[in-house]
């Protein structure tokens, strides 16, 4: 201010379409505003309200023989929901399986992309909390989806980055080659190949995985990272590779950091 004509606005409030709520307890980070906006765009301002954003069990895949959908639509939908990603982490898997199939998208790809604002018209409360004064210890849960995609067999890579109460990162995308076995799948997600990364016995027999993932048995003999293993029911980044049962999946929404204004307070 003694170099610059500024004013002091105060707290952040609102940015680029992001709420903040801040408080002597945290910082709460949401877009209930742009949520609104893109089912008011869409026609979606009443539809009924589902408690996940993808259906159990289903398998989108290319549907060459399927109804053909207006592909602007279907980009503007998948786009819109892209940006919401930003404080939506329990969207990421359903965003990152639907942005797949943008170039002919069929109408099972916009039921599927439709549900996902189903979900939100029952969650647009919802954010991320940052907890003040929890301990500050950086995690990372990583997993994958061996051989998921129906067309090509490619894995689904996903991964969580928590500092505090709250993720700070977090990423669904297909893997970019084929593996060809869980192990790889596992090892190019960084995550249940922990026995690979520390025991040299086994690398004779893993010759076929790609040298550049073996930084991470540098990493872990150096010490800078330490892999532990992770069950199933704990593993948050399993939110990121396929589609769970909703018990499941509201676990890890918590487990994210993911909750409404009101359960914070």
């Amino acid at each position: 201010m003694d170099e610059f004509e500024m004013s002091d606005l105060g707290l952040m409030h609102y940015f680029l379409g992001i709420e903040v709520v801040q408080s002597d307890d945290g910082i709460f980070i949401s877009q209930k505003k742009y949520i609104g906006e893109i089912l008011d765009r869409f026609q979606m301002r009443d539809c009924n309200p589902v408690n996940t954003p993808t259906e159990l069990g289903l398998k989108l895949h290319k549907d060459p023989t399927g109804k053909k959908v207006d592909s602007t639509l279907y980009k503007q939908v998948v786009g819109s929901l892209m940006y919401l990603t930003a404080t939506r982490p329990d969207i990421m898997y359903s965003v990152s399986l639907n942005s797949r199939y943008m170039e002919n998208p069929t109408e099972m790809h916009l039921s599927a992309a439709k549900r996902i604002l189903r979900y939100l018209q029952g969650t647009r409360d919802f954010g991320i909390f940052y907890k003040k004064n929890e301990k500050s210890k950086l995690l990372g849960y990583t997993d994958s989806n061996y051989a998921g995609d129906q067309d090509d067999r490619k894995s689904t890579t996903g991964y969580a980055s928590m500092f505090g109460s709250g993720a700070i990162s977090w990423s669904a995308k297909k893997q970019p080659i084929v593996t060809l076995s869980s192990t790889k799948a596992e090892f190019v997600a960084a995550t249940a190949s922990i026995q690979l990364s520390k025991n040299p016995v086994l690398h004779g027999r893993s010759k076929h995985i790609d040298v550049k993932f073996y930084f991470l048995r540098d990493l872990s003999n150096n010490e800078t990272i330490e892999l532990i293993y992770c069950k199933s029911e704990d593993q948050v980044a399993d939110i990121f590779t396929k589609a769970l049962k909703m018990e499941s999946f509201m676990k890890l929404r918590r487990l994210l950091g993911v909750y409404t204004i009101k359960d914070v307070n």
